[in-house]
């Protein structure tokens, strides 16, 4: 199954170019209809460059045309080799000579955008150190004028799909310490029915033997 890299930047150029819906967009680049709504209102995905899914021979124009005469198509992926064996790939990342002065902008990006990521998780997408991420959190990098967050994906520095799924996973990690950090609410204790107290027996004379008495006493006279 063929597989769509730059699922993002491919997003913005369909929505920058083309007059697909945003379902359709949505399916191709396997994203939620409303993220890409959110990317075309400017809240998601800013700063992304648009990456033109047909000089990648990933669509063709024709399929393009086909989506926009007919809202219920679905586009289909030409071909997309650069993802093979895409997910079977281990071993540290190698950067490139040429992009790795590009890292300073993916590293503020991540920063602002993903808060959520830990420094390990930074230093394996972008191919960074540690060091070089403490210098752009507190601002003390040699170059930090001059550094504009880059989405690393749009960079080259690594896929989207490495990306979704370091955010996923640190989300999911955020989640559970939060809920182990809040504090129990001791169960709800139900008191004890009062007790009934109970009044001591008081004897009642009975009127049957006061009358026995009665009759006794006007018989003597």
């Amino acid at each position: 199954m063929q597989k769509l890299l730059m699922q993002k930047g491919t997003a913005v150029w369909l929505i920058d170019n083309t007059s697909l819906t945003f379902r359709q967009i949505a399916q191709f680049c396997n994203l939620h209809e409303l993220e890409v709504q959110g990317i075309a209102d400017g809240e998601v995905a800013v700063g992304i460059r648009g990456d033109d899914p047909v000089a990648k021979n990933q669509l063709d124009m024709e399929e393009i045309e086909r989506g926009q005469n007919d809202p219920s198509h679905v586009l289909q992926i030409k071909a997309n080799p650069a993802a093979v064996g895409e997910q079977v790939r281990k071993g540290p990342r190698y950067t490139p000579l040429s992009k790795r002065q590009d890292r300073p902008a993916a590293v503020l990006w991540l920063i602002k955008k993903h808060p959520e990521l830990t420094d390990a998780t930074i230093c394996r997408l972008v191919g960074t150190t540690k060091q070089t991420i403490g210098t752009i959190r507190d601002r003390t990098h040699w170059n930090m004028s001059a550094i504009q967050p880059t989405d690393p994906v749009a960079l080259g520095l690594c896929t989207q799909i490495d990306l979704d799924e370091a955010v996923n996973k640190a989300s999911r990690q955020k989640a559970k310490a939060q809920a182990d950090q809040e504090p129990q609410e001791p169960a709800e204790t139900i008191p004890p029915p009062p007790r009934e107290e109970r009044r001591p027996d008081i004897k009642v004379p009975s009127a049957i033997s006061g009358l026995e008495d009665f009759r006794l006493t006007d018989g003597d006279g």
